[in-house]
Parts: C-alpha cells; structure tokens; sequence
C-alpha cells in the first residue's frame, strides 16, 4: 500500500505598527530632588540616530526620564530608549513540506524527516507548535491509522509526554525530536510522541523553544509509521500545522 500525506505551513503574518513622535529640542534640564537624593541635569534632551563607517554600525538613543516597558489593555510602549533592539530577524524555515513514506509493509516501520530551523533574537521567548489537522486517513475517510501509543505499558507516550517505540508489533502514527532547543522527554531517537490532533480539540504540543537568543537553531523532526497486517490498503494522508510563535 502507499502513504502519502502533505506538511501545511500556514504563515504567520507579525503586524508591526509604527508610531512616530515628534519631540521639541530643548536646552532646559530637569533637576530632580527628595530628602534622600539630587539629580542635575537629569535629562539629556538631544536626538538619536545611527551613526555608521566603514568599520562599524553604531545605533544610539538619547534621551526620557522615564524609561522602560509600559502596558495596559490594548497596548505596550517601549519608551525611552531602545529597549529592544535585535540584530537577528525572527525566521523559522522547514527543510521539506512534502514527506512521502512510499510503499508500507506491515510490522515493517518506516521513517521520513524534516529540519526545522528557527533565528530569533528578541529578548522573550520563542516557541514552535505543531497539530495535526485529523490522523493518517484515505481521502474517502473510510479508513485511518491511529496515532501511537508507542511500546504501551510502562513506555506509553501522550501528546506532551514521549515513550520508547521500538516494537514492530506496536502499530500507529508518531515523531521524534533531536537537535536544538527540543523539549527534554525526547531522550533519543526510540522516544516518540503522536501528534495532538487540532479537530479534535487537542491542543498544539511545543516542538522547539528558548529564551536565548541564536541563529539558524535546527532541530530534526523524524515521523514514523508502522502498520498492521488488517490495515486496509490506500493512500493515506493528514496536514501537520506549524506556527513559530516569538516573544519580545
């Protein structure tokens, strides 16, 4: 028989809304005071702007008492300085959005990968979450393969929780995680998670996340399936729904 199924990217679109302030120069300084401290001249009342040569970028600003991050319902301001300023744009990239496992055998498993790679330079945290849009089905959705259980017993996984699968006879539909920022329970390449299923209101499951900073991070999503002798032959497929979601 032949599996085939689709990766789905659905594109993630960052609205940035840029406010302009114009300020008036001024020459006038602030002296602040209380009982405990004086400051004189507390604030530097001149522009900003990148200053560049040959040899370097420099990127400076200058300027606001009162600086930091400020928010409410609706909205946040980063006022006063460059709070944030990254030099490493967020992108996330999959290597192959096509994955074919050919033709299946049963207790014969078989494995196809994609490289998932994240560059992100923000000061928070990013995250990437993967469902899949119902399990391995013909397009008739008369017959389906179930999601892994993997081993069951002792080794059962869950949809945020990986167990060894390494028996032939253990049927379903998973992956594995290595490489960078992957989360811990995927201790080597036998542990395995099914995939959450979105139609069924299950929630995403986390794949890659960090609070560093780093560019081109990779990590290895390797998918698996094994399949019984009572399977009934067919094309099977699902859609994988990928979002990289960053924090600033």
């Amino acid at each position: 028989m032949r599996l085939n199924f689709n990766l789905s990217i659905k594109p993630i679109f960052l609205i940035i809304i840029f406010l302009s302030v114009a300020f008036f120069l001024q020459a006038q300084a602030v002296n602040m005071r209380s009982n405990r401290y004086r400051i004189q001249f507390g604030n530097i009342n001149i522009g900003a702007q990148p200053q560049s040569s040959p040899n370097y970028d420099l990127s400076i600003t200058l300027g606001q008492t009162a600086a930091g991050k400020f928010q409410s319902t609706g909205y946040v301001i980063k006022a006063g300085f460059q709070y944030i300023y990254s030099i490493i744009p967020f992108r996330f990239s999959i290597s192959n959005t096509n994955l074919n496992f050919g033709s299946l055998t049963p207790n014969n498993p078989k494995t196809v990968q994609t490289i998932l790679t994240v560059s992100f330079g923000g000061a928070g945290e990013y995250k990437v979450t993967v469902a899949e849009l119902g399990p391995l089905r013909t397009l008739d959705n008369t017959n389906s393969i179930p999601d892994t259980s993997c081993d069951g017993g002792t080794n059962t996984c869950t949809e945020s929780s990986a167990a060894v699968w390494s028996n032939t006879t253990a049927y379903g539909f998973g992956y594995n995680m290595s490489g960078q920022d992957i989360p811990s329970d995927f201790i080597d390449s036998t542990y395995y998670r099914p995939f959450p299923d979105k139609l069924a209101g299950e929630s995403p499951a986390v794949v890659m996340s960090s609070a560093n900073v780093g560019r081109n991070r990779q990590a290895t999503m390797t998918l698996k399936v094994n399949v019984s002798p009572v399977q009934a032959a067919g094309n099977y497929q699902t859609i994988l729904h990928f979002v990289a979601t960053p924090s600033y």
